[in-house]
């Protein structure tokens, strides 16, 4: 990893990544966090070779078993030195102008957290509508000051809580959130599973006219309101996918519920 300049205390900037074999995308994104005071790695039972390539870059390796995603980021909040934090995945990338806003806004920041807009790939088209409801974001509150972000225990889209100050960043981590539509749809499928079980173990259950409703909604969402129209074929992958995601989970509870009582 490059020797980053100096920041003062106050300004000094972690990142953090949490992986699950991803030796795959983690060249690419440990090269673009480079440039931050300290990258630290946290790597969720990865059988692959991500170790060697966070050890590589120089990057702090945590290692250990999460089934759920907030103590499995809080490990990694707890691991960084640095008072900043930017958390970035596996399959995102630091662009070199989002690396100099940051360093020049964390010279005087009061703590708190920034919202950084999301640039969408799909393979190697950028996907600028649609997203939402379930199926990816365009902008997440991915800088914050140590104690300013907390998460939730659910296993899909786990809830965050914010304190102190609040900032919005102009230039976007890049995304590559999927390599195929083949791809997006599998990730509908582990979602949906993840959100059936949370509610499952909630003893919830999504009644079936407010799951039509939803499917109706978040189609609309996508593809109308929220221009997915724009993209063609893709635009109708992703309001398919959000359409599609309440259905799954409630058909997958009821699954669950039925295994349960015949266990």
């Amino acid at each position: 990893m490059t020797e980053p300049q100096s920041a003062p205390s106050s300004a000094r900037l972690s990142i953090l990544i949490v992986a699950h074999n991803e030796e795959r995308d983690l060249p690419g994104c440990l090269a673009s966090a480079a440039f931050a005071d300290e990258v630290v790695v946290v790597l969720d039972r990865s059988t692959d070779g991500s170790k060697a390539i966070c050890a590589a870059a120089g990057a702090v390796i945590v290692e250990g078993a999460w089934p759920i995603e907030g103590p499995r980021r809080h490990a990694g909040i707890d691991a960084c030195a640095g008072p900043w934090i930017l958390e970035l995945d596996a399959d995102e990338r630091v662009t070199p102008a989002l690396a100099r806003e940051l360093r020049e806004i964390l010279q005087d920041a009061a703590p708190g957290a920034w919202l950084v807009p999301i640039e969408n790939y799909i393979g190697t088209r950028k996907v600028r509508y649609g997203w939402g409801a379930y199926n990816g974001v365009p902008s997440k509150w991915s800088l914050f000051t140590k104690g300013s972000k907390s998460w939730g225990d659910q296993r899909v889209h786990p809830a965050t809580r914010l304190d102190g100050a609040r900032g919005r960043l102009v230039h976007p981590i890049m995304h590559y959130v999927d390599s195929s539509l083949t791809d997006t749809f599998a990730r509908l499928n582990r979602y949906s599973e993840l959100a059936a079980a949370d509610l499952a173990d909630a003893g919830r259950a999504p009644s079936g006219l407010a799951t039509f409703r939803r499917m109706i909604t978040r189609f609309w969402k996508s593809y109308v309101s929220r221009g997915g129209w724009r993209e063609g074929f893709y635009g109708v992958a992703l309001g398919t996918f959000s359409a599609l995601y309440p259905l799954f989970v409630y058909l997958k509870v009821r699954e669950l519920k039925l295994q349960r009582t015949h266990s």
